[in-house]
């Protein structure tokens, strides 16, 4: 009995350490790397918008979807970026990330010749590997929230890419628990991929952005 709590108490202590040390190295290298004022942000030619679902299981709008749509037209609109890339999961025939951000941006004000889809970008370190490997580019800025735009840099900067984020409007502490609480695994995951060379589950032709 001894013997179990003892490799079950440092099973916890290994993962608390992980999620401590994958959480303070993200944080220190990309407190440069964040932007929230529209007339700070240096400008890219294109910004990654990382897709989520449009509504809840609930039924309810996902501010999540949202609020990256709202900041993704204010960059467009203060001419710091002149593309986006939206970039998420199309699993199946009714889910469609890509499609449902297109059109909110495209009510929005944003030309439909100004938006690019990627259907595969079923995580974010995919959606990071394939905007440089499909899309050519190597610098460009991140639309999401803060946490999630932090996460996206650091796998940019070591993978060979530049990357800097404009931070959308989070969600409050109640709605956001589940999704700060899988961040923290998530971060944890950012090291395995790249001490393993992780690839995108698909890559694909390229696509020029003309």
């Amino acid at each position: 009995m001894k013997k179990i709590t003892w490799i079950f108490l440092s099973l916890a202590i290994l993962i608390a350490a992980s999620i401590f040390i994958a959480n303070y190295k993200i944080e220190k290298s990309t407190d440069n790397s964040v932007y929230k004022n529209v007339n700070e942000i240096p400008y890219n030619r294109v910004g990654l918008l990382p897709g989520t679902s449009k509504y809840l299981k609930s039924g309810r709008p996902n501010q999540y979807f949202f609020n990256r749509i709202k900041a993704a037209i204010e960059l467009y609109n203060a001419k710091k970026i002149d593309y986006i890339v939206v970039s998420g999961d199309n699993s199946n025939k009714d889910y469609n990330e890509p499609i449902d951000m297109k059109e909110e941006l495209i009510k929005g004000g944003i030309p439909e010749d100004k938006i690019y889809l990627d259907y595969a970008g079923f995580r974010t370190y995919d959606s990071v590997v394939r905007i440089n490997k499909i899309f050519g580019q190597a610098n460009f800025t991140v639309i999401s929230q803060e946490f999630h735009n932090r996460r996206a840099i650091y796998i940019a900067n070591h993978t060979g890419l530049h990357a800097i984020g404009f931070n959308a409007e989070d969600v409050n502490a109640y709605n956001g628990f589940k999704t700060n609480l899988r961040e923290k695994f998530s971060r944890v995951k950012v090291f395995i991929d790249l001490w393993t060379g992780k690839e995108p589950k698909f890559l694909g032709e390229k696509i020029e952005i003309k």
